[in-house]
């Protein structure tokens, strides 16, 4: 089970924590000092993905070098203002395996991701990688 809360702090802030006992500050703020929530929807997008893209190259052994997920995304008019599109760019570093890679990605868009499977209720979730040499 995961639990989490947030506390209001002043303006729109909040200081929310969760099971990990980590702390965030969250900024709700149209002039923003923090992550807004839906900010950190995309960032739990991007962990989410990356962290399964980089265990099963790990295990296929591939001699990656870096790894970084960029979401772009686009939000409903009027309320609630849900993802409706989101395009993930995957761009790898190192000496990676074209085919390694591709299907990682799959594999984390189709089996893995809890996050994007939430997401793809209602957004259309795309992606492209880039190689970095």
């Amino acid at each position: 089970m995961i639990e989490a809360s947030v506390h209001w702090a002043d303006h729109e802030r909040f200081v929310g924590s969760a099971t990990s006992r980590h702390s965030i500050v969250i900024d709700a703020a149209a002039e923003k000092t923090a992550n807004s929530p839906m900010e950190l929807v995309l960032l739990g997008l991007c962990g989410c993905t990356a962290s399964d893209v980089v265990s099963i190259l790990r295990k296929k052994r591939e001699p990656f070098t870096g790894l970084e997920v960029h979401a772009h995304a686009e939000r409903a008019n009027g309320y609630p203002a849900i993802y409706t599109e989101i395009k993930l760019t995957y761009r790898v570093r190192g000496p990676v395996s074209h085919k390694a890679i591709e299907d990682a990605v799959r594999l984390s868009k189709e089996k893995y991701c809890s996050v994007s499977a939430m997401l793809e209720k209602t957004a259309k979730i795309t992606f492209s990688i880039e190689y970095i040499s």
